[in-house]
């Protein structure tokens, strides 16, 4: 049967159907890495979406499974310009294909990505049906697209990919970080692990007092899908912890953080998706090549008389980029400082995490960096 890509707008692109029979639904964003599909596909920021590559052959090393950034796909379909059916890799475990057949994730390959990137571009995200292998009019498609909820009214995206319960990694030391998962990555996971510290992961609307009764050397708010403004317990759970411990945030965490200070966030017109997003650190001039994945950013003037300093911002639209408080070690950043797949520009954030840890306990909460 044919396959079709849907948009609310009307458009209908026919193409090549793959991985699973069945329709999918979700806001369509593109991505414009050259590589690193399998962490994108895995990347839980992107439950709700569908999600669409610029380059134009897709799968063509393979999919390894140490590269997933959580248990599975979480994006809802998948569309590609082509599909390698044949990957060489000496790491490959499987093919693109196989992993989205594995996961129930319809695909469509063999229409014009970069004409459809161009649409969303000038018309901004828009909600997208897409159908592989069934018997659906075209009509009826487009109806399903126009009555799906948009991101901005979409509950549960991030209850959807957190954790229902604390899970601990590491060995009980006493260097302990509390990660609060809005649906984080595993290479952030990874990255704490690496500098030596226990890492207690915990449900996104864990309250302030269970978080401090870990005894944490500092909180992080986790990356996650959606509109940051849905999560009103997470809000309150970080307005509480500004002050009683060191707080970082990483792209959903850094928005988090912006609106538990009063700070307001609105919606792209497209996103940032990619690997090679310009970052300026405004206090030292340097550019910062990052990888990115969200839809909302904090509004500058909605900073104005906070207690929040801007601290980077992205070269292409000038959009803030980074975050510290004038009187708590209090910092977020809006791109992906983990940087996997990408970079390793960003990876110094970790460090300075491990700085300011070090310069505070809970008893004595001045920052001077």
């Amino acid at each position: 049967m044919r396959s079709y890509l849907v948009l609310e707008d009307g458009s209908i692109f026919e193409g090549r159907g793959f991985g699973a029979t069945g329709i999918a639904e979700g806001e369509l964003v593109f991505e414009t890495g050259m590589s690193g599909y399998v962490e994108s596909l895995t990347d839980p920021s992107y439950n709700g979406q569908m999600l669409m590559f610029t380059y134009p052959l897709i799968g063509n090393y393979g999919v390894d499974e140490d590269c997933f950034e959580s248990d599975g796909v979480k994006c809802s379909g998948v569309i590609v310009k082509e599909c390698c059916s044949h990957p060489s890799h000496w790491k490959s475990e499987k093919s693109l294909e196989d992993l989205l057949k594995d996961h129930q994730i319809p695909a469509l390959q063999g229409i014009d990505t970069r004409m459809i990137t161009k649409r969303v571009r000038e018309k901004g995200t828009m909600r997208a049906v897409l159908s592989v292998g069934m018997d659906r009019s075209k009509e009826e498609l487009v109806d399903r697209a126009r009555s799906i909820p948009k991101i901005t009214d979409r509950h549960g995206l991030v209850e959807e990919v957190s954790t229902t319960e604390p899970l601990h990694y590491g060995s009980d030391d006493p260097n302990k970080i509390v990660m609060i998962d809005c649906g984080y990555k595993k290479s952030i996971l990874e990255d704490l692990l690496h500098r030596g510290y226990d890492v207690v992961v915990v449900p996104y609307d864990t309250s302030p007092e269970d978080i401090i009764s870990f005894e944490p050397q500092a909180v992080l708010v986790s990356n996650g899908p959606g509109d940051p403004t849905m999560l009103d317990t997470t809000i309150d759970t970080v307005k509480e912890l500004i002050g009683e411990v060191p707080l970082f945030g990483i792209c959903l965490g850094h928005l988090l953080i912006g609106l538990a200070c009063g700070a307001d966030t609105f919606k792209l017109k497209y996103g940032h998706r990619g690997i090679n997003h310009p970052v300026k650190h405004l206090k030292t001039g340097k550019v910062f090549i990052t990888t990115q994945n969200h839809g909302f950013a904090l509004s500058d003037d909605s900073l104005i008389d906070l207690p929040l300093n801007i601290t980077q911002i992205n070269l292409n639209d000038g959009t803030i980029e980074g975050i510290e408080h004038d009187e708590f070690p209090v910092k977020g950043l809006q791109y992906h400082p983990e940087a996997s797949p990408g970079p390793h520009d960003t990876r110094h954030f970790f460090e300075e995490m491990k700085k300011i840890i070090e310069k505070h306990d809970r008893k004595e909460m001045i920052c001077d960096v």
